[in-house]
């Protein structure tokens, strides 16, 4: 008799805002280790129903837009029930804004592979601490965030002071992404959507100078581990 597979362990609540800014690596690596997740788009109704933490993937949207309103208030909910959240790019920029922090254009463009350094405060950190610093990670954002109250930063890059922060114990922003695999940078980069961006850089990304599955593994497993 055929053995029925367990059940997962967990579940995870994924807010997507496009459908190329998907979890990527993380999506591997969450099956490997039998947690399920349920990708929910900006056009459906918010629920966070049976599952036991959020990561809140990027896109080309602004924090600050109306049509972010309805999940910024969903991420406050979350927030006062102390669930589990991870945001990545816009992701991070959500959740800032839901604790109180501005959202804001960057100084400047910050799109392709670039160091991450890390900050004092993310010695023995859970999700960033075991990381070398710099690391080179991929970005791909225009705007950025304030620190929001009671919260800790963890690592900056040279075009940005913020690029991951801690508040509380589980949950957490991250600015750039680790999720990035070879095959959505090619995808993103002749996304209609992102045409203005791969206008101003002065050569074309290379989807394979960096392999980032390594660091993602820590980083979604250190999360992980926090609950």
């Amino acid at each position: 008799m055929r053995k029925s597979p367990a059940p997962p362990t967990r579940s995870l609540l994924v807010l997507r805002h496009e459908h190329f800014e998907h979890l990527g690596h993380f999506a591997k690596i969450l099956k490997d280790r039998n947690i399920s997740f349920v990708y929910s788009d900006l056009d459906k109704v918010l629920d966070l129903g049976f599952h036991d933490g959020i990561i809140v993937m990027g896109g080309p949207q602004s924090a600050n837009d109306e049509e972010m309103a309805a999940e910024l208030h969903f991420l406050q909910q979350a927030l006062h029930t102390r669930t589990p959240m991870l945001g990545i790019c816009l992701g991070a920029q959500l959740i800032a804004k839901a604790l109180g922090a501005d959202v804001y254009p960057n100084r400047e463009k910050e799109i392709g592979w670039a160091p991450v350094y890390l900050t004092d405060d993310a010695e023995g950190d859970p999700v960033l601490g075991g990381l070398p610093s710099p690391s080179t990670l991929f970005h791909w954002h225009s705007e950025t965030f304030m620190l929001p109250p009671g919260a800790v930063s963890l690592a900056y890059s040279d075009k940005c002071r913020q690029q991951a922060f801690r508040f509380r114990d589980t949950v957490y922003g991250i600015q750039f992404h680790p999720e990035i695999t070879a095959e959505m940078i090619a995808d993103w980069s002749i996304q209609p959507l992102n045409c203005g961006d791969t206008a101003t850089l002065d050569a074309p990304i290379d989807p394979h100078a960096v392999d980032s599955a390594p660091l993602a593994q820590q980083i979604l497993e250190g999360w992980l581990h926090t609950f």
